[in-house]
């Protein structure tokens, strides 16, 4: 009789996970005080003191410059915003290059072909998945500008080493910070590791308000061509006496304006950051002395002098120890676990790879982005093969393992569960050779 839940046996456990949810009544409360303000957002697309949004939006930025210990934070409708305000402040232009990550959300890439930037992916570390500074160099051209650096999985880049190479061919180093807010290398929280970096407040994030971004940056010039290209930049130019014609580069401007209701739900969020994360580590290292039990998972490695906080909990999985492949053994575990309130329709939190290699979707493989002809990759004849990024492609297709069980709100009970699974499906492998 088969033991396991995949083959027909009884699954381990049937009720569902608890929800992460870090909303509560202060949350409630500061949107009742912004509905009874009657006013839901102040900004002006004129040149005008209100150009600059309402005073919640102000406050956050305040409090979020204070914490992070940046001279500036500029808020944004969304992270992805963010990182498209960023790299047109930082004057990409059509035909640049931008390196960017192969292993991240697709904005990290597309930022740049927004502005006709090539996306330049480079390959990921091993031990730590961010990017591979050797990757990086064997990238660099005449045409490279920026450096789009991503804190995946709540692990700091390593900052030492890319902020010198950077450095030494003058480009900018933009930090996706969005999975990774109050991790630290050495002192500094990450996002004030390179040139600027952007937090995401998207629902899913450690914390956040629904939707919504932070930029930050010790730059004063960086700091107000962002504030421009947020709200309608080409509109108030006149207004501010613009002499010299470089200052309009990229001055075309949009409207990634944050509301009044999504700031003060983000200033709640930000008090509770500390605590959460406490609870996300004590978690996480919990999980990884159960799972190390397991001979065919290894457990995540911490950059040294880093603070990693856990966005999800990385693991590497060795076929040659369980005699099958990743996907294999993860759908078995899969199958004796059930999905985790208000995330129902993820099904289990529980994955083989995280997101493919971005070089490989239709919009790299087929270089089309704006238009018929092809724009921006017609100005480049970069390609984007398979095998482009040989790490980036062990990891997605065989090695790694991603996880959400160790948010809090999950007690040990339900992370005893988790590693149980993964023990039941280790101890009745037969069944799945």
């Amino acid at each position: 009789m088969n033991k396991l839940a995949i083959n027909g046996g009884l699954k381990l456990r049937t009720i569902p996970f608890p929800a992460y949810n870090t909303i509560g009544i202060e949350e409630e409360e500061a949107v009742l005080r912004v509905l009874r303000s009657g006013k839901l957002s102040t900004f002006l697309g004129t040149w005008h003191d209100d150009f600059y949004g309402g005073p919640e939006v102000r406050a956050l930025e305040s409090e979020w410059a204070t914490y992070f210990g940046a001279k500036h934070a500029i808020s944004v409708n969304s992270a992805t915003s963010g990182l498209y305000a960023t790299v047109g402040a930082c004057g990409i232009s059509p035909g640049d290059e931008v390196i960017v990550s192969a292993y991240t959300m697709s904005a990290s890439a597309t930022a740049a072909l927004v502005y006709g930037a090539i996306p330049i992916f480079a390959d990921i570390e091993e031990d730590y998945y961010c990017l591979d500074v050797k990757s990086i160099e064997s990238k660099i051209t005449a045409r490279t500008k920026a450096i789009i650096v991503v804190d995946i999985f709540g692990q700091p880049y390593d900052a030492p080493a890319i902020n010198a190479l950077a450095k030494k061919h003058n480009l900018f180093v933009i930090e996706d910070t969005a999975q990774a807010p109050g991790a630290m290398f050495g002192d500094k929280f990450a996002g004030t590791l390179g040139n600027i970096g952007i937090y995401s407040l998207n629902y899913h994030k450690h914390i956040h308000s629904g939707e919504g971004g932070i930029i930050v940056t010790d730059d004063d010039v960086l700091a107000d061509k962002i504030r421009l290209i947020r709200n309608h930049a080409e509109a108030v130019l006149s207004a501010r006496g613009i002499k010299d014609k470089s200052e309009l580069i990229n001055m075309v401007g949009y409207n990634y304006r944050m509301t009044e209701i999504e700031a003060a739900i983000a200033r709640c969020q930000l008090k509770k950051l500390p605590d959460l994360l406490t609870q996300r580590l004590a978690n996480t290292h919990y999980l990884n002395e159960k799972l190390s039990q397991i001979p065919c998972i290894k457990a995540t490695k911490i950059r040294h002098n880093a603070k990693h906080v856990f966005y999800v909990h990385p693991l590497q999985f060795d076929s040659s120890l369980a005699g099958m492949h990743r996907n294999r053994f993860i759908d078995a575990v899969k199958a004796e676990l059930p999905p985790t309130l208000l995330r129902e329709e993820s099904t289990v939190l529980l994955s083989y790879g995280y997101v493919k290699p971005l070089y490989l979707q239709p919009l790299y493989q087929e270089r089309i982005a704006f238009g018929r002809d092809g724009y921006p990759f017609s100005l480049s004849d970069v390609t984007y093969p398979a095998g482009l990024c040989p790490v980036t492609e062990e990891m997605h297709f065989h090695r790694l393992v991603t996880h959400e069980f160790m948010r809090p709100g999950m007690t040990k009970a339900d992370m005893d569960d988790v590693a149980d699974a993964f023990q039941k499906v280790w101890d009745n492998r037969e069944e799945l050779l």
